[in-house]
């Protein structure tokens, strides 16, 4: 490639201010199972034990007997890959067996998967809005709900979006404020959607959904909830958001609920990958029929829908682990401020611990790795400029031990 394009110049000077300043990101090799403690390759080649707090691994499922079982089955009976989109000849027995499970779980109508929650989402809003449609988004949401609804109005010329400040449901840009404007507008002429994160993965805080859905239902919006972090995690047995908030959508509700969730497979519920849009029939129709992440890119790896599917099983038979989940949460938060951090409240598994400076985050995560402890500091741009921090993510398959562990490693920062 010549050195003459400006793409070469352009790239190599950034490359070379990140390096400078501290803020190169390194990617960590690690030659074992994701569990409590993992083995990391070294530059120099060497393995080395370190406990892992930066795993998604909320339920300790990822490395369970029964989950890798279930998909070295999936292997040897449905082969490697579905080799084809789920409408020619994708769709495979654990595909419907996945959203089944899913759809009780959740408790909707129905859920189809996709290969992640990216996708999922990608696939959800070009395909239910039309032109004068609005969609309200909290300034939080994740990147593939950002990303999503830019992309709608290429799609669907027409389509409207606004966005409100994280969390505020009332006053200045608050969602009621857009909803208000919504009704002035003569453009929104169709359906108003609002759509937030349940659990927010920066902060560790949540959603509001009640109100929410007050709010919606004053309006006539539809409610959409990413829970990506809240699966496994929120609500006495592992639902999610809706569950912490009793607003399940099964009988004794009162008629309070989400319309749509999507959501991961890729974190507590086996940690393989592949996500879901889980709602009412006629939506999960309408994707299967025009969503072009559906239509256009391979099925879910069917290993991976026999494993969710057994992870999925294994939460709603042991409530257990969530319990113990919670405990270790309380647990990791209560130590860490023993320690002299501050660290944001939360019943959430995510503990950020604040240190406010990008370079001295990465720092500190890399001085963390050096004592045995696997933790990621975050910065600008994946949180705003001044509030950088540690990411500590409790799982259910840490134990005192090592919760204590890193305090200890905390307190010698």
């Amino acid at each position: 490639m010549s050195t003459a394009y400006p793409f070469n110049r352009r790239t190599d000077d950034l490359l070379a201010k990140l390096h400078a300043e501290g803020l190169y990101k390194h990617l960590q090799t690690i030659e074992s199972p994701m569990d409590a403690a993992i083995k990391i390759r070294r530059a120099d080649g060497s393995l080395h034990e370190v406990l892992c707090f930066c795993s998604n691994n909320y339920l300790g499922l990822a490395n369970h007997p029964e989950v890798v079982e279930a998909g070295l089955k999936g292997l040897r009976d449905y082969g490697a890959g579905t080799a084809s989109v789920r409408f020619i000849c994708g769709t495979f027995g654990p595909h419907h067996q996945l959203e089944e499970i899913v759809a009780r779980y959740m408790g909707t109508e129905s859920s189809y998967s996709f290969v992640s929650c990216w996708t999922a989402t990608e696939a959800l809003f070009p395909t239910v809005c039309e032109a004068g449609d609005l969609i309200i988004s909290d300034e939080l949401n994740h990147a593939c709900i950002i990303d999503a609804i830019r992309l709608t109005p290429v799609i669907k010329k027409g389509v409207l979006k606004a966005i409100y400040k994280n969390n505020r449901l009332t006053g200045a840009d608050s969602l009621q404020a857009r909803l208000e404007e919504a009704r002035a507008n003569k453009e929104v002429t169709g359906q108003i959607w609002v759509v937030t994160d349940g659990v927010f993965s920066m902060e560790g805080s949540i959603a509001n959904l009640p109100e929410m859905r007050r709010l919606c239902d004053e309006h006539n919006a539809m409610l959409v909830v990413d829970d990506s972090h809240g699966h496994g995690v929120m609500g006495k047995t592992g639902r999610g958001t809706h569950e912490h908030w009793g607003m399940e959508t099964t009988a004794g509700s009162g008629g309070r609920r989400v319309d749509v969730f999507t959501g991961t497979l890729g974190k507590a519920l086996g940690g393989g990958a592949g996500g879901f849009i889980a709602g009412p029939r006629r939506l999960t129709d309408l994707i299967v029929q025009r969503g072009r992440p559906t239509l256009f890119s391979n099925a879910l790896p069917v290993t991976v829908a026999c494993s969710a599917t057994k992870a999925i099983e294994i939460l709603m038979r042991e409530p257990q682990r969530v319990q113990k989940l919670k405990d270790n949460v309380a647990y990791a938060r209560r130590r860490i401020k023993e320690a002299g951090f501050e660290v944001l409240e939360s019943p959430t598994a995510i503990c950020p611990i604040i240190v406010h400076d990008t370079a001295k985050a990465i720092a500190m995560s890399k001085k963390l790795l050096e004592m045995g402890v696997f933790v990621i500091g975050f910065g600008y741009p994946v949180v705003p400029e001044g509030h950088a921090r540690l990411r500590v993510q409790i799982s259910a398959a840490h134990e005192t031990a090592h919760i204590d562990t890193l305090v200890s490693c905390l307190r010698k920062l």
